[in-house]
């Protein structure tokens, strides 16, 4: 699910510094990949910043990098819980990609705003001693438009709930409704 993103800097930089009030500056990448770095929002001291992290984690326990977590459990696993109480990040992105078997070939799909806005994807960040900063997106059931492509889609934060999401808070019973799927008139969805 969602294993690529779309980073288009211009305008997304532009909206996204008017929207959360800092100097959001990220370099285009339309198809950015697990392991490489994002350009984050984080709320540190009571006011919002960016933080470049590396997409991805992969604890000792796993032979693999965990690039997604589920919105369903994130406040409940040992891997999760502690970031998703603490360390609540937002990756703007111009969209991200899916693919779908069509026949015996896939076919990827790109997913985006319906008027060219910004996505804000959220996530959970990871801050290590002898590590870069990490980011792990979060996932959730689909939209009915989304549900025709995929069985998740990414947990969508509507700008009027940035703050909401990042500000403190280890009740996830207060962000639980930030973390359904966005209603299908968000989005649009063209072959790619």
């Amino acid at each position: 699910m969602c294993g690529r993103l779309n980073i288009i800097d211009h305008p997304l930089c532009e909206i996204v510094s008017k929207t959360t009030g800092i100097n959001f500056n990220s370099e285009s990448n339309d198809n950015l990949c697990p392991s490489e770095y994002v350009s984050t929002i984080v709320q540190s001291q009571e006011q919002l910043s960016q933080v470049n992290m590396q997409w991805g984690i992969q604890p000792s326990w796993s032979k693999r990098l965990l690039i997604n977590a589920q919105s369903e459990t994130v406040a409940t696993k040992p891997t999760f819980a502690q970031a998703f109480a603490t360390h609540r990040c937002l990756i703007p992105c111009s969209g991200w990609y899916e693919w779908r078997k069509e026949g015996s070939k896939k076919q990827k799909y790109y997913f985006s705003h319906v008027q060219q806005q910004p996505l804000y994807m959220a996530g959970v960040s990871y801050y290590g001693a002898k590590t870069q900063p990490q980011v792990v997106t979060l996932t959730t059931n689909p939209n009915s438009m989304c549900e025709q492509y995929h069985h998740r889609m990414p947990v969508l934060i509507l700008p009027e709930d940035i703050n909401a999401w990042l500000q403190p808070c280890s009740m996830s019973s207060h962000l639980s409704p930030l973390m359904s799927a966005i209603p299908n008139e968000y989005l649009c969805v063209a072959t790619s």
